[in-house]
């Protein structure tokens, strides 16, 4: 694969990726065309060598994995994590809000979401809605108006004239998006998601909504920019980004070591849930890969864990925010994420395994640290290390606008990270 394709393929992927519902539904597709077979969490598994698998809780978190070849495996598993979640508004559940001859709707900030940037964008609504169907079942299906229908217009600075100097954001008030003139008669939001359904053949015509997890998203597309095309611009970029670049790295990596790719959801909001990092997902699946305890834990205490989740990159305007020898540029490699409060796993051994493949590869490594008197944010890394038990190591791309409603990366960084990611998987280095 070239740095074209694979570019392509990840802008297609989070164009079709507008919720974590979405992205797992997108990967698995990914994996079923590879070759990997599905399994239930509910069934008894027969696992072989030399075979790939994968197993889905709850739509939105996802772990591929193949068993490797040839018996003992002295470098244990080579696992790569990240998160399908991204920052954004979320829906409540009775949303409809009439106000001056206008339908708004009720949104909760899903996540540390960048607010400005919401205003004046064409947003769509997608997620998972939950019906009763015409045999009195109980069904679960995705859904994706694909189209604009909702709006957040700024207020005009005529009627603010500190607008550009300080005006701040009330997230009870100032956001709820406008989606329609108020009609004439009573309706209900359900109505409205009851019809779209209809509409895309996802369902019969008046069936019962009984509930839904939707959101927002811009509807505008990924796109390379810059005078060479050198940025991709796009929203879900964190950490959508990292999600198709593990996948692509686990199909297209030897399969002599076993690997597993690991997408988690809830990771912006703090991933305690059953499908989140500080959860049981990875546990349970590895302790059915390992069933005796003493296997378990010998094959956790050789195996290597890479958190994938985006990076700072250094913003030309705002340098003094960064430090001074820790500032990553946009298209000049994977940054390794350090941090001596542990809000990052790296160490020096994970540091070392990461640099030697990289050098190997011919691979340009960065470092990001945060400022010392600045907080950072953490990734699944420290979390995954801590529950499961096992070294990691935290990389990413470097991004601006992390969290905004559209982000930028660099266009050669990705394909630099899947790169490393393969020559990972197939590494035979032992820590």
């Amino acid at each position: 694969m070239d740095q074209e394709t694979f570019n392509q393929g990840l802008m297609d992927f989070i164009n079709k990726s507008p919720t974590a519902f979405h992205a797992v539904f997108n990967m698995e597709e990914m994996l079923k065309a590879a070759g990997f077979t599905g399994l239930n969490e509910a069934d008894a598994w027969s696992l072989d060598e030399g075979e790939k698998y994968y197993v889905i809780r709850n739509g939105s978190s996802i772990i591929a994995f193949n068993t490797g070849k040839n018996g003992k495996h002295p470098a244990g598993f080579r696992m790569t994590g990240a998160h399908t979640d991204s920052p954004c508004l979320k829906i409540k559940p009775d949303p409809l809000l009439k106000n001056n001859g206008y339908i708004q709707l009720g949104v909760e900030v899903y996540g540390g979401a960048l607010l400005n940037p919401w205003f004046d964008r064409d947003l769509s609504i997608a997620g998972r809605v939950s019906f009763l169907d015409e045999k009195n079942t109980i069904r679960s299906c995705l859904i994706d108006f694909k189209r604009p229908v909702a709006f957040i217009s700024s207020l005009a600075i005529h009627f603010d004239r500190e607008a550009n100097k300080s005006r701040s954001i009330n997230a009870q008030k100032d956001i709820p998006p406008i989606i329609m003139n108020l009609p004439e008669g009573e309706f209900s939001f359900s109505e409205i998601l009851s019809a779209e359904l209809a509409k895309q053949g996802l369902c019969a015509e008046g069936i019962s909504i009984h509930d839904f997890e939707l959101f927002l998203y811009d509807t505008q597309c990924s796109s390379l920019v810059g005078m060479k095309n050198e940025f991709i611009a796009g929203g879900r970029l964190d950490n959508l980004l990292s999600c198709y670049t593990g996948i692509q790295a686990l199909i297209h990596s030897e399969k002599s070591n076993p690997c597993m790719m690991v997408c988690n959801d809830h990771e912006e909001v703090g991933s305690v849930s059953f499908t989140g990092a500080q959860g049981t997902f990875l546990r349970s699946v590895l302790q059915r890969l390992f069933r005796e305890p003493e296997n378990y834990y010998r094959e956790l205490s050789r195996s290597l864990f890479i958190s994938m989740d985006n990076a700072h990159g250094i913003h030309p305007n705002y340098a003094d925010k960064y430090d001074i020898n820790h500032g990553p540029v946009l298209n000049k490699g994977p940054v390794v994420k350090m941090n001596a409060s542990q809000r990052y796993a790296s160490d020096s051994e994970t540091v070392a395994v990461i640099r030697s493949i990289a050098s190997g590869l011919a691979i340009p490594l960065q470092t990001f640290v945060m400022r010392s008197d600045l907080a950072c944010g953490s990734t699944i890394g420290p979390l995954t290390s801590a529950e499961v038990g096992m070294k990691t190591i935290d990389v990413g791309v470097p991004t601006f606008a992390m969290h905004s409603i559209r982000e930028v990366a660099g266009s050669t960084d990705p394909f630099l990270l899947f790169s490393l990611i393969c020559g990972f998987n197939s590494s035979s280095i032992i820590i």
